[in-house]
């Protein structure tokens, strides 16, 4: 890496923004993600979590949008 800090979307704390750099897992996901407004380069702020990996709230733009655990887990985000 170029001394960027890299974290998936779960270990963020509420409030935390940050810009989405990479979505792992399979084709499904990442066009379900796309179609939410979840891509690279998009600006993203997290709202709240679920204890117990329970869904997480995510503010794209000005809409709000819950994903599971293990989805927002996929998600990789620069910390700003």
């Amino acid at each position: 890496m170029d001394g960027r800090k890299l974290i998936s979307l779960p270990m963020m704390r509420p409030g935390q923004s940050g810009r989405v750099v990479q979505i792992g897992g399979g084709a499904g996901m990442v066009n379900r993600l796309n179609a939410m407004g979840i891509l690279p380069g998009r600006k993203i702020t997290k709202v709240s979590s679920m204890l117990m990996r329970g869904p997480v709230t995510i503010q794209v733009d000005r809409v709000q949008v819950a994903i599971g655990f293990g989805m927002a887990s996929k998600v990789l985000v620069e910390e700003e």
